[in-house]
């Protein structure tokens, strides 16, 4: 029987807390090939995302020790072709840096290397060599070698953090991008929910506003993505697939408590034991805003790279999916510089029927169309005002066509249950 084809993917990562799990469970993923990670600012500056690799990679080795039965559990730990790791940017396009440290803290996995000193790593190791390939080119550098050793259109580029990377690469390689990338898919963007570094932008978008609206709001059919061959996870599908914390508990973890009550390695496993120190601080965070539970943002764009490779074919101007998965064409401009609307996405629904009446509270709508057991989905409402045109050229004129972004899955129970029996073994 013909083994499957394993989709190589390059991962552009500003390892965070829930980056570190999203890459946790492309490790354990024999659908994927890892081929390279570009470390990122983001979540925290640059080198100390860097360092998260290392400390990601101790810990699974330390556990494969510990338990060898277990090696065949991680199918990308320790590949015949290690992945290269490359530092990549250290800020955006234009403008200053913002990094996420209120919530991921300074080293970028809740301040573990304070709390946890057992878990920091010497870089200077030589026990890492067979997992991955420290290498001093660029990113740009790096993602360019990798598409033009490949087959075309075979690589998928999945952006977890800021897409300065990205965008920098199709500033100077614009036509290799086109002729030989096969997908893209990012975890980016709030279209009609708040967003979770203000109260209108996601933090991979604020974070680089001028990088995503390059790559995503293509001013002419030169420039940016190829738009058919790109998949965003917003925050308005990534924020209901959560791990909820009673359930790593029960399931994972009976110790696991906060930082008052840190994680001792002592009867546990050593994956276990990073894993529930990199929450705890976590946890207390996601308590003060109302729930017990992880949310999944960027474990949501490795899953749909792992169930939606680039062979699917196409559906019409928009990427194939795999049963269980949908996307919606969205049009939308990017606010680059606004003082209180930075990396917003500033969505036209004038032609894509989910617009609602000047005035209506949106969740009022939603609520009574559900009481009359109206299967509304996206669609609102039809009413639309009159149009006052200006001189400047209408957003759809100037863009010309939507981006493809995800609006269903299999569901979070599904990746719940998943990500369960991957990462930490359980059935």
């Amino acid at each position: 029987m013909q083994e499957k084809t394993r989709t190589p993917v390059i991962i552009d990562t500003d390892p965070g807390v829930d980056d570190i799990l999203a890459i946790l469970l492309a490790i354990t993923s024999p659908e994927l090939e890892i081929l390279a990670y570009i470390i990122s600012f983001g979540n925290t500056d640059v080198h100390a995302a860097y360092d998260n690799i290392y400390k990601l990679y101790q810990a699974i080795g330390r556990h494969i020790a510990l338990y060898p039965e277990d090696a065949a559990r991680f199918p990308n730990f320790a590949p015949t072709v290690p992945p290269l790791l490359v530092v990549g940017p250290d800020g955006p396009l234009e403008g200053g840096r913002h990094f996420a440290q209120y919530f991921h803290g300074r080293d970028g996995l809740s301040n573990i290397s304070e709390r946890h000193p057992d878990l920091n790593v010497d870089l200077g190791s030589s026990s890492f060599c067979h997992n991955f390939q420290p290498v001093k080119e660029s990113g740009v550098e790096v993602a360019l070698r990798l598409l033009e050793s490949r087959p075309d259109r075979s690589i998928t580029y999945v952006v977890l953090g800021p897409m300065t990377n990205l965008a920098q690469l199709v500033r100077q390689h614009r036509q290799t991008v086109v002729d030989k990338i096969g997908r893209v898919i990012a975890m980016a963007g709030a279209l009609d929910v708040p967003g979770n570094t203000t109260s209108v932008a996601e933090f991979n978008v604020f974070a680089d506003p001028y990088a995503a609206k390059e790559l995503l709001v293509p001013t002419d059919l030169t420039s940016g993505l190829p738009l058919d061959r790109v998949i965003l996870a917003p925050l308005d599908i990534t924020t209901n697939h959560e791990l909820p914390l009673p359930h790593y508990i029960q399931t994972v973890d009976p110790a696991f408590k906060s930082t008052a009550q840190p994680s001792k390695a002592d009867g546990k496993s050593p994956l276990v034991h990073f894993t529930s120190s990199v929450f705890e601080r976590t946890r207390e965070i996601m308590i003060e805003s109302g729930k017990d539970a992880l949310e999944l943002h960027d474990i949501v764009a490795i899953w749909c790279a792992i169930e939606n490779p680039p062979e699917i074919i196409p559906a019409g101007s928009l990427p194939g999916m795999s049963t269980g998965w949908l996307i919606a064409e969205r049009t939308f401009d990017i606010e680059r510089s606004g003082e209180i609307t930075r990396g917003m996405f500033v969505t036209d629904r004038r032609e894509e029927n989910t617009t609602y009446a000047p005035g209506t509270n949106r969740a009022e709508v939603q609520a009574l169309l559900d009481l009359r057991q109206i299967g509304h989905g996206l669609l609102e409402s039809t009413a639309l005002p009159a149009r006052v045109e200006i001189e400047e050229p209408a957003l759809e004129q100037r863009q010309g066509k939507g981006v493809a972004c995800l609006v269903e899955t299999p569901g979070p129970s599904v990746l719940l249950q998943l990500l369960t029996r991957r990462v930490w073994g359980i059935q």
